[in-house]
C-alpha cells in the first residue's frame, strides 16, 4: 500500500474539496484512505504500479471511496435516494475484469 505522505494528503484534500483540516481530520482522512485501499483489495483489485493508466483509474476509485466516507460520516442518511456513482461502479468493474493474472511463479 502507498505510504501516507503530504503529497497523498494534498491529493485527497483537493479531491474532497477540503481547504483546511480541523483537529483530528488528518487521522480521519488517513483512515478513510486505508479503508478504501482495503476495500479495493477485497474487491479483487490490487494496487497497480505508479504512473500507469490503470493506476490513474485505481486512484480515482480510491478517491471516490474516501470522499464518500468523508461526506457520509453520520449514522443515518436522510433526504435523498443514495446509490453508487455509476462511473465509479463502471471503473471498479473494469479494474476487476482486467486484473492481471498471477502465475505460479509470482506466488
Amino acid at each position: 500500500m502507498t505510504e501516507w505522505s503530504d503529497e497523498l494528503k494534498a491529493r485527497l484534500m483537493a479531491y474532497c474539496r477540503i481547504d483546511a483540516l480541523e483537529e483530528g481530520e488528518e487521522l480521519l482522512l488517513q483512515g478513510l484512505y486505508e479503508a478504501a485501499v482495503s476495500y479495493m483489495g477485497q474487491a479483487g483489485v490490487s494496487e497497480p504500479l505508479a504512473g500507469t493508466p490503470r493506476r490513474a483509474q485505481y486512484d480515482l476509485c480510491v478517491n471516490y471511496l474516501v470522499l464518500d466516507g468523508y461526506d457520509r460520516r453520520d449514522v443515518t442518511i436522510t433526504g435523498t435516494i443514495v446509490s453508487d456513482n455509476p462511473m465509479f461502479r463502471r471503473m471498479l468493474n473494469q479494474l476487476k475484469l482486467t486484473e492481471p493474472a498471477v502465475s505460479d511463479s509470482d506466488t
